[in-house]
């Protein structure tokens, strides 16, 4: 079920990630992202805001690794009224980028956007053990960190959100997610 602020929120991530004017300096990625271990459940920790999930809600992802190389992509937000609203993608990969670089194309969003809408995904860090993934998009416009679970420590959440903010995104209005305990 595809809810009209959630599928609005995703359609605008993916028609707008690549189109603003981008900073002189690039987005670096991470050298190598092997997708089979990148396949899995992910948990939003931080991120930017966008028009496109509540500021409150809390949202997992769900990749799947498809037979012809790409990921199948489930994004599912949780309201603190407990509504869960999810849409499904598919990321592949960026010619040339070892899998860091993907490009994720969302369709059929209930007539409330294009029939299909694209947008960048950039894994800018990843954990050697595939534990969490900085992830973002080369206007710096969308940001999220991911974990493999809901936990996750403050001191490496803010090496992560360094390292964002050394590649220019603005984490000064980063929204930290709030897991229940």
């Amino acid at each position: 079920m595809i809810t009209s602020r959630f599928a609005i929120l995703l359609a605008c991530l993916i028609a707008c990630g690549g189109c603003a004017s981008r900073p002189a300096k690039p987005l670096n990625t991470a050298k190598s992202v092997d997708l089979s271990r990148y396949a899995g459940k992910w948990y939003e920790i931080a991120r930017l805001p966008n028009r496109f999930q509540l500021d409150d809600a809390r949202a997992t992802a769900e990749y799947s690794l498809n037979t012809d190389g790409a990921l199948g992509v489930v994004n599912t937000e949780t309201r603190r009224n407990g509504i869960k609203k999810s849409v499904e993608g598919t990321a592949t990969v960026v010619s040339g980028s070892n899998g860091s670089r993907l490009r994720v194309k969302f369709s059929g969003l209930a007539g409330l956007a294009p029939a299909s809408s694209e947008g960048n995904y950039w894994i800018i860090s990843l954990a050697p053990d595939y534990s969490a993934a900085l992830v973002g998009v080369p206007n710096r416009k969308y940001l999220w960190l991911l974990a493999r679970r809901p936990e996750y420590p403050t001191l490496s959440r803010n090496r992560y959100l360094d390292i964002a903010r050394s590649e220019g995104f603005d984490t000064s209005k980063v929204i930290i997610a709030d897991w229940p305990r």
